[in-house]
């Protein structure tokens, strides 16, 4: 008897947090799409204001619609951002996506399949995009902010079956490489050219500067000289990296060829830089301890999605390992390490470590445990003075 209701207790607990989840998720998701959501852009943007660019052609993971953020600035320099939003390697984490309930279980949530309104609020108006803070340097910039909804690194180009948890079967659309060419088809006419190129990313969008910069310059800035290249917390060991490019996103091969290590990161970066040598300034930014990298490398090797003390340790190795490839890549390259706590409370399983990206989070701005801001860091590479901060 005591078994069985401890059993109805935890079930009932569970259908709690679910509720308590959805609710907040929605609730916020009202409150922006009431007040705060980014007005569609209909005919020519006004300077220094965000608009949605809807990108008709495009699809989100569950189907539903694509688009991305625009802004126009004063100045005649450019930032494409790819946007984080997690990962789905293989059919278990693509049958495990980002939902309130989910995160309020502490269940494993991989990846975010649509663009409900919540997801503004990691795109647009926070760190290196909150274009009205007088402390940020990048105010006066325009920028095309590429959203991610299709947990494949911008690469894919596939339609994966999976079975859900309820053993339904379904489709997620791994589709971020189209998405990105309907987007940039769609952004290129408001922002033909640049003086000062930063194509930058944060998380599964760290993981898509390397992969894309090529790309961009080949096919649509190939006049802009002064480029720059950062990737914020862009890393997650796996072995089987070339056989989930391939086979779960069909990417195309110039994405999945170049992949010879369980870094495929540095993969990317070593390819990019094999065409681009130095006329592309190099960065690349991580906390030391990321709690939620370490999470999902911990689910990797051990199916365990939660951050410990131990993996968080092995992840700072890697870290420190990857630190090495990249400036034996280029000397000149600048690194930008932190151990920003992470004050993440809410979530079983995550507590603990430091902070998962900086870039668009109020920490672009804050010194801490560092000498220098980020944003001056990166203000100073862009204008040539490349450094390393490391803590």
């Amino acid at each position: 008897m005591k078994n069985d209701s401890n059993r109805i207790n935890l079930r009932n607990g569970l259908t709690f947090s679910s509720r308590v989840g959805e609710f907040v998720d929605n609730s916020i998701s009202s409150v922006i799409a009431s007040a705060f959501l980014a007005p569609r852009l209909e005919g020519e943007p006004s300077s220094d204001t965000w608009y949605r660019l809807p990108v008709p052609e495009g699809i989100s993971g569950d189907g539903s619609e694509y688009y991305i953020y625009i802004k126009k600035g004063s100045s005649s320099n450019l930032c494409i951002f790819f946007s984080g939003g997690g990962v789905a390697w293989d059919e278990y984490t693509a049958a495990r996506p980002i939902t309130g309930a989910r995160r309020a279980r502490g269940l494993p949530n991989f990846y975010w399949n649509n663009l409900r309104p919540i997801t503004q609020l990691m795109n647009i108006n926070t760190g290196i995009t909150d274009t009205n803070n007088p402390a940020n340097p990048f105010r006066d910039w325009s920028f095309i902010v590429i959203a991610y909804a299709t947990g494949d690194l911008h690469i894919g180009n596939n339609d994966f079956p999976y079975t859900a948890e309820d053993g339904t079967r379904r489709l997620v659309h791994f589709r971020g490489h189209s998405n990105f060419r309907y987007a940039m088809k769609h952004a290129l006419p408001m922002f033909p050219s640049a003086d000062k190129l930063l194509i930058a990313g944060d998380s599964a969008g760290a993981f898509a500067v390397p992969a894309l910069t090529d790309e961009i310059l080949s096919d649509f800035y190939p006049t802009c000289r002064d480029v720059t290249v950062l990737s914020d917390s862009g890393q997650l060991m796996y072995t089987r990296w070339k056989h989930t490019a391939r086979e779960i996103w069909a990417a195309d091969p110039s994405f999945w060829k170049p992949i010879h290590t369980r870094n495929l990161t540095m993969d990317w970066y070593e390819s990019l830089y094999s065409k681009r040598k130095d006329t592309i300034k190099y960065l690349y930014a991580c906390s030391t301890h990321d709690y939620l990298l370490s999470a999902y490398y911990n689910d990797i090797v051990s199916k365990r999605y939660a951050t410990n003390a131990a993996v968080r340790d092995v992840f700072n190795a890697q870290l420190m390992e990857m630190c090495d490839r990249f400036k034996a890549m280029t000397p000149k390259s600048g690194i930008y390490l932190n151990s920003w706590p992470n004050l993440i409370v809410i979530y079983p399983g995550l507590r603990g470590g430091t902070v998962h990206t900086a870039l668009r989070r109020l920490n672009f701005y804050s010194k801490l445990d560092c000498d220098v801001t980020m944003a001056k860091w990166l203000e100073d590479a862009v204008n040539g003075d490349i450094y390393d901060v490391r803590k």
